[in-house]
């Protein structure tokens, strides 16, 4: 990428405005498909600068029919669409958040599934992850990755006597880590919650230590399971225990999400969450200091210690006059010559594992992409979880965890209150999210 991604998805807007004023959102002047003619909203160029002259690019190539592109705001993007939908005038493809943020227009009924229209082949080699099955079906192609990890800083590897080539793999190596890296006067491990993003990738990486597939995850939400069990709170324990250490910045609190990130790549701080699509950038920035890895494992479920991929996508409208064409316009954004544009224009990854990576100059990027793309990996847990519990779980116990107000235990009290007061009162979510971990088991 050209310059470091800034941008961070504001999922708490987004999910205030779900179900909440959508009908007075005021919808884009535009005509609506003909025959031949495709209207494609998309979202991306927030976070990924040069997607904008992609879209230009490929809507301008393809033969098929006439494309109409609209880039939507980030606010926009469900609200919009569901309101579109709503009033049978939803665009024929559609730009989609990966779990909840498409699976309730899934279940709305306003998108169709793309198995069966999308070529196979090409469904399975743009990895919309399992979190875009429901009932069988898939409702999403891939369009580009968000690799989710955490970023080291091999100068300070180095500096405190460590492999810079070979960061922790267990939660023992990691704290004896931590204890030499604060020795040389360095933060071991951390970055920025006063956004409450931390939260959220925290409890997605350590969450999975003791999951063995993703529908446990639902679980936790619809009854199932219980986060007052030890191992389903034991990732807030093991945040606490690092508080306690004393192997955090105490700063962390009063930094943003991004910003400590910043502090890795300075060296200020050895270890901490981070996201693919900065890689480029943060390497190029440091000739290659920093280094990707995933959460040294401490639980003992099948999912611990595996790479995390998020990605995001497309879909096709349950209201298009022209699904097959819909399907086609698809099957060009994931053509060879496409992906290779899509790599000139952004200097990010396209989601599809036939891309040429041999382009890849960057041996750090092209390693991400052979680990975390192309390797086993698992889903973003965190883009299963309910807005409730978003809002009065996953982030603010984390913050109150760093803050030093609340141990593991307490923080997983609260999180079961929360999902017992969500079900309560969404009876028909609770059921789509039953019907949801019978494709995720």
């Amino acid at each position: 990428m050209s310059s470091r991604k800034s941008f961070t998805l504001d999922r708490r807007s987004v999910l205030a405005g779900l179900g909440a004023g959508a009908g007075s959102l005021a919808m884009p002047r535009m005509s609506f498909a003909q025959d031949g003619e495709l209207d494609f909203w998309w979202w991306g160029e927030q976070e990924l600068p040069g997607l904008q002259s992609f879209v230009k690019k490929a809507v301008a190539s393809f033969e098929g029919g006439t494309v109409t592109p609209l880039l939507q705001d980030t606010s926009a993007v469900i609200t919009q669409f569901q309101t579109a939908a709503a009033a049978k005038e939803a665009p024929d493809v559609q730009y989609f958040w990966n779990g909840i943020y498409h699976m309730e227009s899934v279940w709305l009924g306003y998108v169709q599934p793309v198995s069966g229209l999308v070529s196979q082949d090409v469904i399975d080699a743009s990895s919309p992850t399992i979190l875009s099955r429901y009932g069988g079906e898939t409702y999403r192609v891939g369009w580009y990755p968000i690799p989710m990890l955490w970023y080291y800083n091999k100068a300070v590897f180095e500096a405190a006597g460590l492999d810079p080539e070979n960061p922790p793999t267990t939660w023992d190596a990691f704290l004896a880590a931590c204890e030499a890296i604060r020795s040389i006067g360095k933060v071991p491990f951390g970055g920025g919650i006063q956004d409450g993003y931390f939260g959220e990738w925290y409890l997605a990486h350590a969450l999975v230590q003791n999951l063995d597939n993703a529908g446990q995850a639902l679980q936790l939400f619809t009854g199932g399971l219980d986060f007052r069990e030890p191992r389903f709170y034991e990732h807030w324990s093991r945040l606490a225990e690092l508080r306690d250490a004393g192997f955090i910045n105490p700063s962390i609190s009063s930094i943003e999400l991004y910003p400590g990130i910043d502090l890795i790549v300075a060296g200020e701080i050895a270890m901490g969450p981070s996201i693919g699509t900065r890689l480029p950038a943060d390497s190029a920035a440091t000739s290659g200091q920093i280094g990707v890895m995933t959460m040294p494992v401490y639980g003992t479920g099948a999912m611990a210690g595996k790479p995390i991929l998020d990605v995001q996508g497309l879909g096709i409208s349950a209201g298009t006059e022209n699904p097959e064409l819909a399907a086609r316009f698809l099957e060009h954004l994931h053509a060879p010559e496409q992906l290779a544009l899509f790599w000139e224009e952004t200097g990010w990854l396209p989601s599809n594992a036939n891309f040429d990576a041999s382009v890849i100059e960057d041996p750090a990027v092209a390693d991400l992409w052979q680990r975390w793309g192309l390797s086993e990996n698992i889903p973003h847990v965190a883009n299963l979880t309910p807005g409730q519990f978003y809002e009065q779980a996953m982030v603010p116990v984390a913050q109150r965890i760093l803050a030093n107000e609340i141990g593991g235990e307490e923080a997983g009290e609260i999180a079961a209150g929360v999902v017992e007061e969500w079900r309560a009162f969404n009876p028909d979510l609770l059921e789509s999210y039953e019907k949801w971990a019978e494709d995720l088991t």
